[in-house]
């Protein structure tokens, strides 16, 4: 498998496609697929049994909260 390079990617969305993105999501996890997205002109493929968790930040009077899936790419 391809190594890929390392990466930090981060893209604002308008309202309408955020909901659309995260309906898509639900839907995907509901049915027990994996789920793809677009980000910066990469397809990334994101599988069942990636791990999902929350994270929230709080730093110089702004606050932040990810909703993260993590994966290993390792062949094992």
């Amino acid at each position: 498998m391809e190594t890929k390079p390392d990466r930090d990617f981060e893209k604002e969305y308008p309202i309408d496609e955020t909901i659309a993105k995260l309906r898509r999501l639900a839907d995907c996890l509901e049915q027990g697929k994996a789920y793809e997205i677009m980000i910066g002109g990469e397809r990334i493929y994101v599988p069942v049994r990636a791990a999902f968790n929350i994270e929230h930040e709080r730093e110089d009077g702004f606050e932040e909260i990810e909703f993260q899936f993590k994966w290993s790419t390792e062949k094992k």
